[in-house]
């Protein structure tokens, strides 16, 4: 449980701006993989969403330097900013890696790596949500890394599953590299959840 009493609460709406954000790109992700259709122009919508988390980020940090009293550790907010922007910059390169290596036939595995991002999003919304409130911030990082684990498990059979079918060298490479970065997205996520923790620890 944690309680956090700020100064200036415009951190919080800020940081729910950017996991609303997040999980816009999230979605966008699994609708690209459900229906591989408009390829180019799904792909243009993940990096103008990729954009805008961007210049949230900007916007936090810049709130930072000019704010004396934070509602938590500026080194805190600082890490939960970059951490949830990590997390839409490896969707959005995934995404290019689409684009780049021309891949016409992705893997169902990385349409399941897509909705575990959009859970882990979700779940990364609901744990925001409840940092200015007296609310169980844990449980939903317990959620996060939970799903972590499920993507590193599709990740391994999948990979193990291309070098035992794909004959293609290089489209093997490509595969790889798009699920890698699925793969890693997840990974990011899992990143935020261990900075919230931080910040509970902090000020329970």
């Amino acid at each position: 449980m944690v309680r956090l009493i700020p100064k200036d609460t415009s951190f919080f709406k800020m940081f729910s701006a950017m996991s609303d954000n997040l999980i816009a790109g999230a979605r966008s992700l699994v609708d690209l993989f459900a229906d591989y259709r408009d390829v180019e122009s799904k792909i243009d919508e993940v990096h103008r969403i990729e954009r805008e988390g961007d210049e949230l980020t900007h916007a936090i940090l810049t709130k930072l330097n000019q704010t004396f009293i934070t509602p938590f550790d500026r080194e805190d907010i600082h890490e939960l900013a970059s951490k949830l922007d990590d997390v839409l910059d490896f969707i959005n390169a995934a995404c290019a890696r689409i684009v780049m290596y021309r891949i016409t036939t992705p893997p169902p595995a990385a349409g399941d790596l897509a909705k575990i991002i959009l859970m882990q999003s979700l779940e990364l919304q609901k744990a925001v949500s409840l940092m200015q409130k007296n609310g169980n911030i844990l449980v939903h990082c317990v959620e996060i890394n939970r799903l972590e684990n499920e993507a590193d498990l599709v990740s391994q059979q999948a990979i193990a599953r291309l070098f035992e079918c794909e004959k293609d060298p290089i489209n093997l490479i490509k595969i790889k590299e798009l699920l890698e970065f699925l793969e890693r997205a997840t990974d990011k996520a899992e990143d935020v959840a261990n900075v919230l923790e931080t910040v509970v620890l902090k000020n329970t």
